[in-house]
C-alpha cells in the first residue's frame, strides 16, 4: 500500500519546532509493510491543506493519505474543515473507532474533530498532532485499511473471503 503524511503545524512549518509527528507515522506505515511514498508539513491553512491532498489524492501515487494534527478545539485546528472540502464520500465508521478506542486511554479524546473520508482512489484519515497519539490511532485502524483500499480501487480481489450468511 502507498502511503503519504501530511503534517500540519504551524510552527513545524515555520521551522520553530521539529515535526515529529509525521516521522512517526512514516515509520508506523514501513511496519505494517506498506511504503511511505509521500511527506510534507504544512502551516493550519484550509487552501494549504486542501491543495496538497487534492494534489496527492488526484495523482494517483498514494492509496491512503495520512494527517496529523490540527483536530482539536483551538481556533487554528483546520484540518477537518479542509479535508471535508476535498472528499468525495465521507467515511464516518473510521474516525468514530479511532475515538472510540482513545477514550480507553484519555477522556481528551472526545475533543477530537478528526474525520476520513474518500477522494478518488485515495482513502484520507485525519491523526492527532501528538506522536504517541498518531500512532496509537493508526494501530486501532491499520487491520482494515489493506481492505477498504481495494474496496476503493475497484479490486477484483477485495470480495474473496467473504461470504454470505444464511
Amino acid at each position: 500500500m502507498r502511503v503519504a503524511v501530511l503534517t500540519i503545524s504551524d510552527r513545524s512549518s515555520a521551522g520553530q519546532r521539529p515535526d515529529l509527528s509525521g516521522p512517526a507515522l512514516a515509520a508506523e506505515v514501513e511496519k505494517y509493510g506498506w511504503t511511505c511514498v509521500q511527506t510534507a508539513v504544512v502551516p493550519d491553512e484550509i487552501s494549504q491543506i486542501a491543495s496538497v491532498l487534492v494534489a496527492w489524492a488526484d495523482s494517483r501515487q498514494c492509496d491512503l493519505i495520512l494527517t496529523t494534527g490540527g483536530t482539536g478545539f483551538a481556533p487554528r485546528d483546520v484540518t477537518p474543515e479542509a479535508t471535508r472540502s476535498v472528499l468525495h464520500r465521507e467515511t464516518p465508521g473510521i474516525a468514530e473507532a479511532i475515538r472510540s478506542r482513545s477514550l480507553a486511554i484519555t477522556p481528551h479524546a472526545m475533543l477530537s474533530r478528526a474525520i476520513s473520508g474518500i477522494r478518488g482512489q485515495s482513502l484520507i484519515i485525519n491523526f492527532p498532532g501528538s506522536p504517541k497519539a498518531a500512532v496509537e490511532s493508526l494501530g486501532f485502524v491499520a487491520s482494515v485499511l489493506p481492505h477498504a483500499v481495494q474496496l476503493i480501487s475497484e479490486d477484483p480481489q477485495s470480495e474473496q473471503g467473504h461470504q454470505l450468511t444464511q
